[in-house]
């Protein structure tokens, strides 16, 4: 396997600019931040993004945790792919990542400076400096099933006829503040969609568990005595995802509705 690295300071891009030059030079996979990401799809690893200081943040990027590193090896194994790309703050960040994945060190170096602008760097650094916000290279559908509950921003790059996804997000070690939504804001949502509902008569309860997986949404409900079991209360489960979904930046893995009777 061919092995590229991508070197650069903190800040000055590289992820943001990845997905372009996968495509360019062919390649399908790419290291970057403890993940590992093959055409496009988050298929092992955790996002130092993830972690709650620079310094586990540092440790999740050197793959320092045993079975972190074995996970992403066995991975990249299992992908088949001739090419990756690895991105570090520095050759020697690089070669570190190789040597503790085990895939060898790499044929050549690409340096930031080779496919950006200074201007794109000094924009770049003031997207991170001043925002605290930092790119991955994946579609936000992909992100956010690690970062649920963080505000994600999707972006689209263009070049040579072809839609390159990513997503923006400020990790925790960037907040200046906790970020909390109350258990309130879903069951209001719950109750704002209730009330909008032809065939919801009234909820009776609402609970909201959150893992770092994402969240379970369970509501207990009367119907209405005209409505339509299956039509109306699918309707109801499909808005409250779509409302916690998009108003809150969980990621929702279940919406459970439990119809204790009509009224």
């Amino acid at each position: 396997m061919e092995i590229i690295g991508l070197s650069g300071k903190s800040g000055t891009g590289k992820s943001y600019h990845a997905s372009e030059l996968c495509s360019t030079n062919g390649i399908r996979g790419l290291i970057d931040d403890g993940l590992f990401i093959c055409d496009g799809n988050i298929v092992a690893g955790v996002s130092a993004k993830k972690q709650s200081t620079s310094m586990a943040a540092i440790k999740t990027a050197l793959f320092t945790d045993e079975a972190h590193c074995i996970e992403v090896s066995e991975a990249i194994k299992r992908s088949g792919i001739d090419k990756i790309l690895v991105i570090g703050t520095s050759d020697k960040m690089i070669s570190l990542i190789c040597e503790r994945l085990g895939i060898g060190q790499p044929s050549e170096f690409i340096y930031i400076e080779d496919i950006t602008t200074a201007r794109d760097r000094e924009k770049a650094r003031a997207f991170r400096d001043e925002g605290g916000m930092h790119v991955i290279p994946a579609p936000t559908l992909q992100v956010k099933k690690q970062f649920s509950g963080y505000f994600l921003d999707p972006r689209k790059s263009f070049g040579k006829g072809k839609a390159f996804e990513k997503t923006i997000v400020r990790p925790t070690y960037s907040y200046l503040g906790d970020y909390i939504i109350s258990d309130k804001v879903i069951s209001d949502i719950v109750s704002y969609h209730a009330e909008n509902s032809p065939g919801i008569s009234d909820v009776l309860w609402t609970s909201f568990a959150n893992d770092p997986d994402g969240c379970v949404i369970r509501t207990v409900v009367l119907m209405k005595s005209h409505a339509s079991f299956k039509t109306d209360a699918e309707e109801f489960q499909r808005r409250i995802y779509e409302s916690v979904s998009q108003m809150t930046a969980f990621n929702v893995r279940g919406v459970e509705i439990q119809i204790r009777g009509y009224r």
